[in-house]
């Protein structure tokens, strides 16, 4: 059973919410306050997300998350803040501080319900890629340049992990990796658009819908190019698609317009935690992901 950190200082709202994340198959535990929160956090073992209020009295939820990213043993754990402060340099704050999802008072049940599953999803996949990566380690820091060919979520994820382990850290440069390629797959040759994304992830559909997508007559010849090189100082993973592209250059920053979405922050998030550069090309069906080695 998923475990869940909620903390608020209503205890009305405590007792709504711990029913409600209860009955959804989530084990709760509370907190009235920032200072429980953390020692909450520090005492239990497994926390899997956190729902946290912005508005407590003294030490607000937006201080709770600077110190839960703060640690390293709990910076990965997804922070949901459910707010009734919709300013954009408020809401930006938080997305500053490494807030997750933002949830604005009121909402309904199911949103709630449908964004903790997400951002939980979202979370476990991250960890399985750092985790899985290390298995596919051998001989690809000695490769210097390849093509390859793909056209399936499972044939992108393998490429991501071999490509990865090209790079100095593949750890960080998994996360990149995949998120470029399973765009080019879901975005570019299938045509899923950024509010059917949304829809789907919060209908729990996403899945369903790429693999009815893909047996499309009119997919199943359509292939996506990864192709990688390096001098050994930089490296360059190239990545195209046949779809009729899109305007990049809103997902460039992680945007306070987005920040109650279940999604779009991947290419942001890419290019500060996988790459030196990311630069589009053309339509914007193409992209080179850069990494240039420090050798300081």
């Amino acid at each position: 059973m998923r475990k869940i950190l909620y903390v608020d200082d209503d205890a009305l709202n405590r007792d709504i919410l711990r029913e409600l994340l209860c009955e959804g198959g989530y084990d709760v535990v509370e907190a009235d306050d920032g200072d429980t929160a953390l020692q909450r956090l520090h005492d239990t073992s497994g926390i899997d997300a956190i729902l946290l209020d912005r508005m407590m009295p003294r030490m607000g939820g937006i201080e709770v998350l600077k110190a839960v990213k703060a640690d390293a043993r709990f910076a990965d754990i997804p922070v949901i803040m459910q707010t009734a402060a919709t300013s954009r340099d408020q809401i930006l704050q938080g997305i500053k501080a490494g807030v997750y999802y933002y949830l604005t008072k009121p909402y309904e049940d199911q949103m709630l319900l449908a964004i903790v599953g997400a951002a939980l999803q979202d979370a476990a996949q991250k960890q399985r890629l750092r985790e899985e990566v290390a298995q596919h380690r051998s001989l690809m820091g000695l490769l210097e340049q390849a093509r390859f060919r793909f056209r399936t979520p499972q044939e992108a994820r393998s490429l991501a992990f071999l490509i990865a382990n090209c790079f100095p850290e593949p750890e960080a440069a998994i996360y990149g990796l995949h998120e470029m390629l399973s765009n080019a797959i879901e975005h570019g040759n299938l045509g899923i658009t950024y509010d059917e994304k949304t829809r789907l992830i919060l209908e729990g559909r996403l899945r369903e819908e790429i693999e009815c997508r893909l047996a499309l007559p009119a997919n199943r010849e359509k292939w996506a190019w990864l192709s990688f090189e390096t001098d050994g100082k930089t490296l360059r993973a190239r990545i195209r698609d046949q779809g009729n592209g899109f305007d990049w250059r809103p997902f460039l920053d992680i945007s306070p317009e987005r920040a109650m979405h279940p999604h779009g922050r991947g290419i942001a998030t890419a290019l500060r935690m996988s790459f030196s550069s990311l630069d589009y090309v053309g339509c914007g069906n193409e992209v080179v992901c850069t990494f240039v080695v420090d050798e300081a």
